[in-house]
Formats: C-alpha cells, structure tokens, sequence
C-alpha cells in the first residue's frame, strides 16, 4: 500500500533552493574575478606541470578579463549566501535537524558500504534513517565547506579590516588558495549530488520539492475473530425423584 510522508520540511527546502542559483553565481563571478588573474598553477623547479586553465581554454571559449563584473556580482551574492546559511544552520540547531545530519561513529564504515552498493559491487545497502552514512558526511562537509568560504573569502575582501581572519588563513596569499581549493570542493560536490539524484530517481527529486514522499508499506492484515465455544448447558435434576 503507498502511503505520503513528510520527508523535507518547508525551511530546509527553501534553503536548499536558494542556495542553489545563489552558490552558482558566487562560483561563475569568482571564475570571472581568477580568469582576470589567472596565477594559480603546479610548478616545481621552476617547471609548471599542470595550469588550472591553459591559453587554449581562453581563445577556445573567448574569456576575457571581466574582473569588475565578477566582483560585483560575488561581492552582492556573498551576503545572499552568508544570510541563507545563517539561517538554514540556525534551523537545523534549533529543529534538532542536526541529529539527522551529523555523522556517528559508524558513519565512514557505512559510507564505504554505501559506496559499493552504488557502484553494484554490493548487493545490500547499509540500513538508514532520512539520509544514508554518506549524505551524513557530505552533507556536514559542505556546512564547514560554507563557512570556510566566508572566512577566507572575508579575509580576501577585507584584509586590513579583517586581519586577524588573514593571520588564521595563515596569510593573504595562504587565503586565496583556501578560497579557491573550496570552490573545486564545490563543483565536484555539484557533480556528485546531481549523479546521485539522477540515480536515486523522480520520487526522491519531488520530495525536494514537495517535501512529501511516496513510499510502500506492507499491508497487514487484520487479526482472524477469536470464536469462543457455547457454553455447554446441563440438564436440569429430576425434581420427582
């Protein structure tokens, strides 16, 4: 029998689709702010092994340096995606969401057997609540992800103001790297959570949206009367005799 549930509250929603569009643009405005300083690369010995973006990638797709743009727009976004993030933590803590979304002990165990299962290496998947071992984690991760960004990122848009963030980031430079190691963690995050909601399905998908969900539950069937036995009636005694 399909029965509906509530699977995602309304504030955990909203937070997450905000966050969405907002964390796209901070990353496309923040490409814009590097492709205007492209200074980032492996080099060893005075020999670069690997350039995040090579020339080709410039002239293939036409880049040119808007770094004035991109600093509009990531330095309007950055509060959108401050607030929201504000929010959505203060919801979990004070729901008691977070008791859903932290991991435990048994998490990365767990996370491995998820893994597998994915892959179809493992026929049966570690038992969950709301979310598995590995949603646990990454989910927590992009939380410590998030306010990562804006330490090292409050550290790059105002050093002097801010020097004390500048000297925990380990300094300017030190931050700029943070901030943009972060932003690679994001996109490979994006990747991975889009694949796994492909592969989880519509019905997961629509409880995103919806907050409910349709799930199947076994029917029982009701317990059998109990027939109790006539009681049995006894002649009456022979009054004449």
């Amino acid at each position: 029998m399909k029965v509906i549930k509530e699977k995602h509250p309304l504030a955990i929603r909203w937070a997450h689709w905000i966050n969405f569009p907002v964390l796209s643009i901070m990353i496309w405005s923040g490409m814009l702010i590097y492709w205007a300083n492209d200074a980032y690369s492996i080099t060893l010995f005075g020999h670069t092994f690997v350039k995040f973006f090579p020339e080709w990638f410039y002239k293939t797709f036409h880049i040119t340096r808007r770094l004035s743009e991109g600093m509009a727009f990531h330095f309007l976004f950055m509060w959108a995606f401050l607030l929201n993030g504000i929010a959505y933590v203060l919801y979990t803590w004070l729901s008691g969401e977070w008791r859903e979304l932290l991991p435990n002990k048994h998490s990365f165990k767990e996370a491995w057997l998820v893994l597998l299962h994915d892959l179809h290496i493992r026929k049966m998947a570690p038992p969950q609540k709301k979310y598995n071992a590995a949603q646990r984690i990454a989910y927590s991760a992009i939380i410590v992800m998030g306010f990562g960004s804006i330490i090292t990122g409050l550290a790059i848009y105002k050093p002097v103001q801010f020097n004390w963030l500048v000297w925990l980031c380990g300094g300017y430079h030190l931050a700029r790297i943070w901030h943009f190691v972060l932003t690679i963690g994001y996109v490979l995050f994006f990747v991975v959570h889009i694949v796994q909601v492909i592969l989880a399905g519509w019905s997961n998908f629509r409880s995103v949206i919806t907050g409910f969900e349709v799930v199947d539950e076994p029917v029982t069937a009701p317990p059998a009367p109990v027939i109790e036995p006539e009681p049995e009636i006894k002649p009456k005694a022979d009054d004449d005799k």
